[in-house]
C-alpha cells in the first residue's frame, strides 16, 4: 500500500483475527469448477470464491462490527451502541451487541425486508422503525449526544475496515496466489480491507472492484478525487447502494483497488442463477456482484489466470430470491 496505514498492516489484520476468536468463523472457500460458469466465461481460468455468506448473521459485517465493539471500554460498553441499517449491518450490530453484553438501538427503515428486521430481533436490541433515512441518522446521532452511545458505523472507520480485513487474510491463506481478486463495493468496507491484505501477501494481484449501475458512488468519487454524495440511488442490491462515500474507506479503496466496473441489475440477477445452479446457494444481489463482473464487464480478461471472487451475503427471503431469479 502506498500510505502507511499500521492498522492494516498484516501483522495487525492477524492479531485482529485472533482477537475476534470464535464471534467470527473462518468461512470456507472453494475452486469453482461449474458447468454453467464454464459455460460463460469458459474453463482455461482457475476461479476461486470465498463463501463468506456462511459467515456469523449470514454477512462479513460482524467482521467489522465486532472489531469496534471489542475496542469500546467498560463505560462506553455500559451506555450502549446506535447502528442505522436497512439490514445486514443491523444483524450484525445486534449480534455483536448480544456478544459483547452491551445494549443496541438499532435504526431501521420501515420498508426494510421482514426477515432482516425479524434477524435483527432476534439478537435482543432495540429495533426503531423510521420512515425516512434521513430521521435514522438524526435518531442515531441524538441517542450518541444524549446517552453517550457510540455509534457504529456500518462501511466506515481504520476498526471496521481492520475487521473486513480478517477475510482476506483468510482468502490468502486458503487458495494458491491469484493473479486477480474481484470484490463488491458499497460503501467500500469489504474492499478496503479485503484487498489491503492481499496486496500484501500478493503485492501483483490485481483488484478489480464492482458497484452496480444505479448506485455507483465510489466509481464516482475516484473520478472526483474525494468522496461524493449522490442525490439517489437504484438498484436490486441493495446492500450496495449508500449514497454517500466517506473519508477513510475512500482513500484506502483509492490505495488498493486497480479498477472499477459496473453491473447492471440483470447481470447480478443472472449472476444469482448462475451461484444456484453451480454451487447450489441462494445469495442476495450484493452477494453476486462479484460474479455479475467476471461474467460480464471483465469477461475474456482472465484467460489462464487464477482468480478470486466473493459470496458475500444471503440475508434474503426465500420469495424474493425466486421472483429475482426467475426469467419468464
Amino acid at each position: 500500500m502506498s500510505e502507511n496505514r499500521s492498522e492494516l498492516s498484516l501483522e495487525a489484520i492477524a492479531a485482529t483475527r485472533d482477537r475476534l476468536g470464535d464471534n467470527v468463523i473462518t468461512t470456507p472457500a472453494l475452486r469453482w469448477q461449474g458447468d454453467e460458469l464454464h459455460r460463460i466465461i469458459g474453463s482455461n481460468s482457475e476461479i476461486y470464491v470465498k463463501l463468506e455468506l456462511f459467515q456469523r448473521t449470514g454477512t462479513f459485517k460482524a467482521r467489522g462490527a465486532m472489531n469496534v465493539m471489542q475496542h469500546l471500554s467498560d463505560e462506553q460498553l455500559q451506555r450502549g451502541i446506535t447502528a442505522v441499517s436497512a439490514g445486514n449491518h443491523a444483524i450484525a450490530a445486534a449480534y455483536c451487541a448480544h456478544q459483547v453484553g452491551t445494549h443496541a438501538r438499532i435504526f431501521m427503515p420501515k420498508v426494510a425486508k421482514p426477515l432482516r428486521i425479524a434477524r435483527a430481533r432476534s439478537y435482543g436490541p432495540e429495533i426503531i422503525l423510521c420512515d425516512t433515512q434521513t430521521e435514522m441518522f438524526e435518531r442515531a446521532e441524538q441517542a450518541e449526544e444524549e446517552e453517550g452511545r457510540t455509534f457504529v458505523h456500518p462501511f466506515e472507520g481504520p476498526l471496521t475496515v481492520q475487521g473486513t480485513a480478517t477475510a482476506g487474510l483468510e482468502f490468502s491463506q486458503q487458495v494458491p496466489q491469484l493473479d486477480a481478486m474481484i470484490l463488491p463495493i458499497g460503501g467500500g468496507g469489504l474492499c478496503a480491507g479485503f484487498a489491503s491484505a492481499l496486496k500484501q501477501a500478493w503485492p501483483g494481484v490485481k483488484v478489480f472492484g464492482v458497484e452496480p449501475e444505479g448506485a455507483n458512488t465510489m466509481s464516482l468519487s475516484f473520478k472526483e478525487g474525494a468522496p461524493v454524495v449522490l442525490e439517489s440511488v437504484s438498484t436490486i442490491a441493495d446492500s450496495l447502494a449508500p449514497p454517500r462515500a466517506e473519508p477513510y474507506t475512500f482513500g484506502v479503496c483509492r490505495d488498493v483497488v486497480d479498477e472499477i466496473v459496473l453491473v447492471s441489475d440483470e447481470q447480478l440477477r443472472a449472476a444469482m442463477r448462475t451461484i444456484f445452479y453451480d454451487i447450489k446457494l441462494a445469495v442476495e444481489p450484493a452477494g453476486a456482484a462479484a460474479t455479475a463482473a467476471l461474467c460480464g464487464p471483465l469477461k475474456g480478461r482472465f484467460s489462464g489466470m487464477r482468480v478470486g471472487v466473493i459470496a458475500c451475503g444471503a440475508n434474503i427471503e426465500l420469495s424474493d430470491f425466486c421472483q429475482l431469479t426467475q426469467t419468464c
